[in-house]
Parts: structure tokens; C-alpha cells; sequence
């Protein structure tokens, strides 16, 4: 897989240097059939072409270069063929090449910027999507992150996982909405779990945090788009002893759990409120428990991944994906499906994708609290 991802890299540097020499491959064509096709045809009017298509892609410098040369181009065609109509198409280069260049100038300075805006939001994603240990104890995670699209564009799925003294406890959960607000809004569900998850006993006390939390973000902004501020979350909850997790439900989509012998979709029981909608649809939070052992596999996953739409516009079948990796690392699944994913829907995701993936080991290891109070 690595040698196969080496070469489309290498295929991809190779389209990018000939889209880069398009200008001049596109300047040594117009030139040479000016100078072998017929004076009735007059490709020479097409040399301020090259500069125009230069200004999509290359600097300014040499951007007025290439119109440099195909103004002398021109001349020296010019000489050759007295009956061409040299000074109209000179003058056309220049006036083309002159705002073939401030082209460049303007473009280049929206990329700066928008490599700038980039940069914060990198960092301010970051804020969110902190890196985390990949073991807790006996508990094995990874998790991945895809955003919809290159452009700076900060997405409000989100994640996280602590290991407390009452067992590890991981969160995910989906922001309505794009940008700073919603990425702002997780962030504050983010910080609000990593201090409940420690002092909270239970699940329902942590997600009413929450709720505390997003509510009071909520309030800066007007209460009439309360409605278009809410956001999903799933909490979990693996206990020291094992053997079974425990899962808090706020209108995400449910997670899906493989063993050796099946597939389950663990659907809550009874809803729960989402997050800032408790106030209008009531408080009341529910928690299920399932068996979770030695070698089950556990996904969390937000709905950008059931959503992703398929070249025919059908949806991502998870269940069914999934049902093929029973024996696979969380690693190795995680990498399967952002791999699977992009194929699927020809690099076209249309929302962003948070994922979790948790195995339990069969030889438990010592946990890290347990070593610090044998000490």
C-alpha cells in the first residue's frame, strides 16, 4: 500500500510540472505553427494566449517574461513574413501580457491570505482535536479526522477521550453549522468534558456539563437561531473491570460494535436531548449498556461518513464495511476507511468526518492509575 501511494504521488508531481509548463509548451506549439502553416491562418494572433494562461499559475516576473519572449517571437515572425500584421498582435501581447501581470499580483496575494486564514484555522482546530494516547490500560484508540474540504473552512466535529478513575471515557459529537461558530461552540463541549469526565460519577452528570456548556456559548449570539445551534454527541464509558461500556446517547448516530461473531448497531433505548436543546424538549437522559470484551471493536463516527455520496449518489453503507474487519486494528481499520471513503465518493466528501476506534486487548496491561497507587 505504501509503494502504490508512493506512485500516485509520483504521478501527481508529473501532472503538476505539466500543467506548470503549459504556458511555454503552449508559446513552441502557437510559434510553430506560425511559422509552418500558411500566413492565411495567422496562429501568430494567438501568441497573447501564453501569458494570459501564465497568469493563472505562475508569478509576476515570469509571467512578464514569457510575454517578453512572445513579443520577440512576434518580431522575429514579423521579419519573416512581412504580411502578418505585426504591430496589432505586438500590441495585443503587451496589453495582454501588462494585465496578465497584475492578474498574477492579485491572485498571488489572495493565496497568502488564504494561507494565513489556513494557518489559524489549523491551530484553532488543533484547540479541539488535541492529540491523544493511543492505549489506555487494556483499551486500545485511534481516531481520524477528515475535513470536507482544502479550503480554510473549520469544521465542528469533534472528539476526545481521558482516562479517569472511573474507566475510560471518550466523547464525539457534530456541530450544526461551519466555521469559527461552530468550531468555537466545540470547543467549549471539548473543554467542558476533559474537566467533567474526571469529577462527574456518571454519564447523565456529565452530559448535563455539557449542556451547561454549550448553552452559555449559545448566549452570546441571538435567541432566535437557538434552533440552528445544536450539536449531536455520544458518550462512552469503559469501566476498569471491563466487560461491558456504558453509552449516553444525545442524537448521534449510534455506534457500531463488531465481535467475532456480529455486527451490532447499538441504538439507544430511550432518547436523549441534544446538546442546547434541553432546555425546550426536556432534560431527561438515558444510558445503555452492552457487553464489550477481549477483541471487540467498537466505531464512534459522526454523520459524515454515513453520508457520503457515492459517483451514483447513493449513500456510504457502513454496516456493511464494517462487517468485513472483525479481526482488524483500530489502526488498520481507520486507515481502511478513510481509504474506502475517498474512493467512494471520488474524493468528494461533503461533510466532516471524526471517527473513533476502540479494541479491547485480550491480555489486559496494567493501567496507568493502578501502576501510580501500587507506587
Amino acid at each position: 500500500m505504501i509503494k502504490s501511494g508512493r506512485q500516485r504521488l509520483r504521478r501527481g508531481h508529473g501532472r503538476r510540472r505539466l500543467i506548470l509548463l503549459s504556458p511555454v509548451i503552449l508559446t513552441i506549439v502557437i510559434a510553430s505553427l506560425a511559422y509552418t502553416t500558411p500566413r492565411s491562418m495567422a496562429f501568430s494572433r494567438l501568441l497573447p494566449a501564453a501569458p494570459a494562461l501564465a497568469a493563472a499559475m505562475w508569478p509576476v516576473l515570469p509571467t512578464v517574461l514569457l510575454g517578453t519572449v512572445c513579443l520577440f517571437l512576434m518580431i522575429g515572425l514579423g521579419i519573416v513574413f512581412p504580411d502578418l500584421g505585426t504591430g496589432y498582435t505586438a500590441a495585443g501581447i503587451v496589453a495582454v501580457t501588462v494585465a496578465a501581470a497584475y492578474g498574477s499580483h492579485v491572485r498571488l496575494q489572495r493565496e497568502r491570505t488564504l494561507f494565513q486564514v489556513r494557518l489559524v484555522a489549523d491551530a484553532a482546530q488543533q484547540v479541539v482535536l488535541s492529540p491523544m494516547p493511543r492505549r489506555f490500560g487494556a483499551v486500545e484508540i485511534e481516531a481520524l479526522y477528515l475535513a470536507a474540504a482544502a479550503e480554510a473552512r473549520i469544521g465542528g466535529d469533534f472528539y476526545e477521550v481521558v482516562d479517569t478513575r472511573y474507566g475510560v471515557r471518550l466523547l464525539v459529537g457534530d456541530v450544526r453549522g461551519k466555521g469559527l461558530p461552530a468550531v468555537g461552540a466545540a470547543a467549549a463541549i471539548v473543554n467542558a468534558f476533559r474537566e467533567a469526565a474526571y469529577d462527574e460519577a456518571d454519564l447523565v452528570s456529565i452530559a448535563r456539563r455539557l449542556e451547561a456548556s454549550s448553552t452559555r456559548y449559545s448566549a452570546a449570539f441571538a435567541r432566535e437561531g437557538l434552533l440552528e445551534r445544536f450539536a449531536t454527541a455520544l458518550l462512552v464509558e469503559i469501566p476498569p473491570e471491563g466487560g461491558r461500556i456504558d453509552i449516553l446517547n444525545c442524537g448521534h448516530p449510534p455506534p457500531l460494535l463488531l465481535d467475532r461473531a456480529e455486527l451490532r448497531v447499538l441504538r439507544p433505548t430511550a432518547p436523549s436531548p441534544l446538546l442546547n436543546l434541553a432546555d425546550l424538549i426536556g432534560d431527561h437522559y438515558s444510558i445503555d449498556t452492552f457487553d464489550f470484551g477481549p477483541g471487540d471493536l467498537l466505531l464512534l463516527y459522526t454523520d459524515g461518513v454515513v453520508e457520503a455520496r457515492g459517483r451514483d449518489g447513493g449513500f456510504f453503507s457502513l454496516e456493511t464495511w464494517m462487517a468485513g474487519w472483525a479481526s482488524a486494528r483500530p489502526r488498520e481499520l481507520l486507515d481502511a476507511l478513510h481509504r474506502d471513503l475517498v474512493h467512494f465518493s471520488g474524493g468528494n466528501l461533503n461533510d466532516d468526518i471524526a471517527a473513533l476506534a476502540v479494541r479491547l486487548d485480550e491480555a489486559p496491561e496494567p493501567r496507568h492509575g493502578e501502576r501510580d497507587q501500587s507506587a
